[in-house]
């Protein structure tokens, strides 16, 4: 238990027993004291003013007096300035937590709660390999599952690949055209990015097409629907939707391509997946959804057949669930694998991290649930999460300025192994440790500078600026825990000593103060769906330490008792970023 969870049922007992009022924890405002005063924590006082009738001083040194006098194993002075109460908690309490805690490599952890809940992430298209955006998507989605896994849920993670329609035909035909019968093998590159190559090619071809039509006098709308290369996409979907033999084995073939390469990508970035669902699969679900919202009134008909929902009373507008010729939409083949995953998985909550270009769908989503009376609905979380831009703009697929997940990744390899042979401590790694630093340093760098930012917040992502060994960085936090680990190697903490110490020097104070967070960081990134705060905290943890140790010798310490202190601040350290780390996907190394 945290030590503001500690001080909280406190503080409710001295306002009970000094004023006979009942207040709860919710009513209650704890936060860490700001560096400019004297204290640890600090009880706000404005929200009881009011219904009690004192002023904020008076009340400050009520209370303050009374929680001295009454806990003075956790509390020694108190201080009032304006509408604040800070209090200074006993060293002893954070010499305690170190030595309970100090080898405790589950630190945070919390134990199952039975509740169970779906993470979707991922989902690409299966006409091109994963990008940039599809890397924020998937270390967000990933982590998020973790973080749940930690503290008690029962987790699974799905996908649903967009395997079908004109994006993919585009590819195929593209291929017939101008393929030559070349293969991935062929060709020695990887499946996602061969078929990837010729849905780039397909726009390329399908510009020349229009911009030729147009020479030839005909109008932009004209050229752009009477362009062969995309009339003979549009006819192979028809023909895929009908069954075609050839056309399916073809995009068998071509899927089979990129799902090797996909399966390449994820097994180097950590992504899995306990489940994968397909769009050629699932497309057709729903319908029974049109027939159970028309008998309920929450669906009605157009006279041109038409199925829709008035969304309007809610602040959203008219959507259509089912086509006039009978066919789905996108919403109703999503509502037939929300029902799909229920009854498979039986799930208390069901995340979807997609992008914020989809606020909207995923809103009128949840309604028709709820409308429906599903018994899930409420569960239906949209993890929206912004973009992600390159200094330059935009990235665009048919216009080839997509940065491929795979690039980036051998890209920041390249750097790091730049950076690392520039500090020249790698002397002794032989080639194989070596290729493994620079993979680790390079995802390192890559998942922390993708994690960092609220997932809401859209995001310019830096090469450059993710590698740095030095800020806000994955590296440098790699970095600081191998320095910890290298002093460990030399000298462990031993357990059973008694820290008989005259008192925490600050520096050391305010990196146990900082350790003692870890759980409540945890739940805070639980409750708010958001690695970013444990990117924000690990690396606050990673640069108090560095200051700390700048101050302070941990085997050359003044004392034995000092020694043991600063061994076991180390060992705590580590694995508190070891831990936060792993949250976020991130190994981290024990020599750099």
């Amino acid at each position: 238990m945290s030590i503001v969870n500690k001080m909280k049922p406190l503080v409710i007992t001295a306002l009970k027993d000094l004023y006979g009022h009942d207040f709860a924890e919710k009513d209650l405002t704890i936060n860490q004291t700001k560096p400019e005063f004297e204290g640890d924590y600090t009880l706000v006082l404005f929200s009881f003013v009011k219904q009690l009738k004192k002023s904020p001083e008076q009340l400050g040194n009520e209370i303050g007096e009374y929680l001295v006098k009454n806990n003075k194993e956790l509390f020694t002075s108190y201080n009032v300035i304006k509408g604040f109460l800070n209090l200074l908690v006993a060293d002893n309490y954070w010499t305690g937590f170190l030595q309970a805690s100090y080898a405790d490599q589950t630190i945070g952890h919390q134990p199952a709660n039975g509740k169970r809940v779906i993470v979707e992430y991922s989902s690409p298209n299966t006409n091109k390999p994963l990008h940039l955006g599809h890397l924020r998507n998937n270390f967000l989605g990933w982590s998020v599952a973790e973080i749940l896994k930690v503290t008690g849920h029962t987790v699974f993670k799905t996908a649903i690949l967009n395997d079908r329609g004109i994006h993919i035909c585009k590819s195929m035909v593209a291929w017939l055209q101008f393929g030559e019968g070349k293969t991935p093998e062929s060709e020695g590159m990887k499946g996602d990015h061969f078929v990837g190559d010729y849905y780039v090619l397909f726009g390329q071809e399908y510009k020349k097409e229009v911009e030729k039509l147009m020479a030839d006098g005909m109008s932009k709308d004209d050229a752009e629907k009477n362009a062969p290369i995309m009339q003979a996409a549009q006819q192979m979907l028809i023909d895929w939707e009908k069954g075609d033999p050839e056309v399916r084995n073809l995009w068998q073939k071509m899927n089979g391509w990129v799902y090797e390469g996909f399966n390449e990508t994820y097994k180097k970035i950590g992504s899995d997946f306990d489940k994968n669902y397909f769009e050629s699969d699932t497309y057709l679900l729903g319908k029974e959804f049109v027939e159970d919202g028309l008998q309920k009134g929450v669906f009605y008909k157009k006279e041109d057949g038409s199925v829709w929902i008035d969304l309007t009373a809610d602040g959203l507008d008219e959507k259509i669930v089912q086509r006039k010729d009978g066919t789905s939409v996108y919403i109703t083949q999503d509502l037939g694998l929300a029902d799909q995953k229920f009854e498979e998985f039986h799930y208390d909550e069901s995340f979807y991290v997609i992008a914020d270009e989809q606020n909207y769908h995923m809103k009128v989503l949840k309604l028709i649930l709820q409308k429906l009376h599903k018994p899930y609905a409420d569960g239906i979380y949209h993890l929206s999460y912004g973009m992600v831009e390159l200094p330059t703009g935009r990235m665009k697929t048919r216009e080839g300025t997509v940065v491929d997940a795979d690039d980036i990744i051998e890209e920041l390899k390249k750097v790091a192994r730049e950076k690392t042979e520039e500090l020249g401590k790698v002397k002794d790694f032989n080639p194989g440790e070596l290729n493994e630093l620079y993979d680790t340093i390079a995802l390192g760098a890559l998942k922390f500078f993708l994690l960092r930012v609220d997932p809401k917040k859209r995001m310019v992502f830096n090469p450059e600026e993710s590698i740095d060994f030095h800020g806000f960085t994955g590296p440098f936090i790699q970095f600081i825990h191998a320095r910890i680990k290298s002093i460990l190697r030399r000298e462990r903490a031993v357990g059973s000593l008694q820290l008989a110490i005259g008192g925490l020097l600050p520096k050391e104070k305010e990196l146990i103060v900082l350790l003692e967070q870890y759980p409540s960081i945890i739940e805070q990134a639980l409750l708010e769906h958001n690695p970013s705060s444990l990117a924000v905290y690990i690396y606050e943890v990673a640069k108090t330490f560095s200051s700390f140790y700048t101050d302070h010798s941990v085997l050359s310490a003044e004392s034995e008792e000092k020694k043991q202190l600063r061994l076991q601040l180390c060992e705590l350290t580590a694995n508190i970023i070891a831990s936060t780390m792993s949250l976020l996907g991130i190994k981290v190394p024990e020599r750099m």
